[in-house]
């Protein structure tokens, strides 16, 4: 029989005896940003963006495909979903809305500690000839087809770190036994020791699809803004509580 207090020394995640992911830190070597920007209904924007954060007078969202193929502890995936620009007491940040992606460990490390909604889909990123390519499958259902002319022209490192830097904001839910909320918080967390080892961008287009479980297309498409290309080596930092619903 396992003792209380081994039990309290070595539990973080479950199942105890096998956990379902290691303990960090999470290193990505060579971690691709295909990312979309465009503008959206604001009132739809307003919408999904969690009190106490701000959304700004541009309703802009940031369509992201995430390539991973090295990272310690979750191994080769590829990740998709909508970040949203916001304000947390003055300070300029992101909210990540929704994440879809293909591999278990990152889904449920995602979502225990620092409360991602990541959801499992079967996101692609891929070069076709002259064009990056991004698409989202949820099932057999496209969710979502994005492209960007590839690496048309380089952006600077001073130009794409800040948005690397900046903090990102999280709605983290886990629920009781009896179905209520026990843990409902707003979590910050950065990318931290940064690699930087390129940046382009170019033209691009995206189009999103309507789903009933994956909701994409509910922020709408007004006017795309442009494509941005990133290949870089981060560290995924833990979060910090900044703000307690349940107090």
């Amino acid at each position: 029989m396992i003792d209380e207090a081994t039990i309290k020394a070595n539990a973080y995640a479950m199942p105890f005896t096998s956990p379902a992911f290691p303990k960090g830190p999470y290193r990505f070597t060579n971690r691709e940003f295909f990312i979309v920007t465009y503008r959206t209904d604001p009132e739809a924007l307003a919408a999904v963006v969690p009190a106490p954060l701000e959304v700004s007078d541009d309703p802009i969202v940031k369509y992201e495909f995430i390539r991973m193929p090295d990272s310690n502890g979750f191994g080769d995936y590829t990740e998709s979903g909508q970040v949203i620009p916001v304000t947390y007491k003055g300070e300029k940040g992101a909210y990540v809305h929704s994440m879809y992606l293909d591999d278990g460990p990152p889904i449920l490390g995602g979502r225990e500690l620092w409360g991602f909604p990541k959801k499992y889909a079967h996101p692609k990123m891929t070069v076709a000839k002259e064009t990056l390519v991004g698409t989202l499958d949820f099932g057999p259902v496209r969710v979502c087809t994005a492209t960007m002319g590839y690496k048309h022209a380089d952006l600077a490192e001073d130009v794409v770190m800040p948005s690397l830097t900046a903090p990102n904001f999280l709605l983290k839910i886990v629920p009781h036994v009896d179905g209520t909320a026990r843990v409902c918080e707003l979590v910050r967390y950065h990318m931290t020791d940064i690699t930087f080892k390129g940046a382009w961008t170019g033209p691009a287009a995206i189009e999103l699809f309507h789903h009933a479980l994956a909701p994409v297309a509910k922020l709408p498409v007004v006017e795309v803004l442009g494509g941005t290309h990133i290949l870089s080596d981060l560290t995924l930092g833990l979060g910090e509580v900044v703000h307690d619903y349940l107090a």
